[in-house]
């Protein structure tokens, strides 16, 4: 049964009707660790939880929009009730902006399932290939099927979300979902997967003495995320000295290539002892 709610998790919930999976999230633990079928379903993975998180950001935009113009459409424009029609303009510019990265990411989600699907075996064999995960099961950590969670800059956003304070864990009361809320309601969030995978590798602490529910469980930076937030800082730095020496753009924001840059000194830290 597809549990996924369209309006919530389109990414997920297209993944699970086309593919004919309960939970996405698992959906690359039958192949061997490294080979193409085990790369391809991780894409697939990463490609809907992009763009769950897009949808998500285009939600709270719009909600935002509205609330500007809701006044307007109730008639209530007297000098009591001004409209900032600057506000308007950057919030509906905002919405069209993360629209448009939401289609590309729904066009890439497509693209990642189609290639799945041409690798992917025939059904005559998913009986073997189940088999074989079974045998697979102990050679594959439990918490390293998840490595697209923490790929390209999503850890190092991560860092930097939790280092601005105020971001915790929150739980569902109906389901027990787990999603991430921020007191100052700032956007972009990293992902929720993301997080979850960097307290189990010791970079953030969630402080389960709190309330799940309400008001959630703060997150914060343990010595390793300190760590590998400076280490990841550097980096980006390094590259944008580079890229002024050489005349090239420097984006200090970023650097020109995230997946290589940030990574690589955050991936210096990951290798502690994880906190089960």
């Amino acid at each position: 049964m597809n549990t996924y709610d369209p309006n919530i998790q389109p990414g997920s919930r297209f993944v699970a009707d086309t593919l004919g999976v309960s939970d996405v999230s698992v959906l690359n633990t039958t192949y061997p660790r490294g080979g193409t079928l085990y790369r391809a379903a991780t894409r697939v993975i990463g490609a809907a939880y992009d763009l769950d998180e897009l949808h998500n950001r285009v939600t709270h935009a719009a909600q935002g929009a509205h609330w500007l113009l809701e006044p307007a459409a109730r008639g209530e424009l007297d000098g009591s009730r001004r409209i900032s029609y600057a506000r308007l303009r950057t919030s509906v510019r905002k919405v069209g902006d993360l629209l448009a990265r939401r289609n590309r990411a729904y066009d890439q989600l497509v693209e990642s399932v189609s290639a799945y699907q041409r690798l992917r075996p025939d059904p005559d064999t998913a009986q073997s290939s189940a088999t074989n995960a079974h045998e697979l099961g102990r050679a594959q950590s439990s918490g390293q099927d998840d490595d697209w969670a923490i790929e390209g800059d999503r850890q190092l956003r991560a860092l930097e979300a939790v280092e601005l304070g105020g971001l915790r864990v929150c739980r569902t009361a109906i389901g027990e979902d787990l999603y991430l809320s921020a007191d100052t309601g700032r956007q972009p969030q990293p992902l929720t997967a993301t997080v979850r995978r960097m307290v189990a590798d010791g970079l953030l602490h969630q402080d389960t003495r709190e309330n799940p529910y309400r008001p959630g469980q703060l997150l914060s930076l343990t010595s390793h995320g300190e760590a590998a937030l400076d280490a990841a800082r550097t980096a980006t730095s390094r590259v944008a000295a580079a890229l002024g020496r050489s005349g090239g753009p420097a984006n200090l924001g970023r650097p020109a290539h995230p997946a290589a840059a940030p990574s690589a000194g955050i991936s210096s830290t990951a290798s502690h002892p994880r906190s089960r």
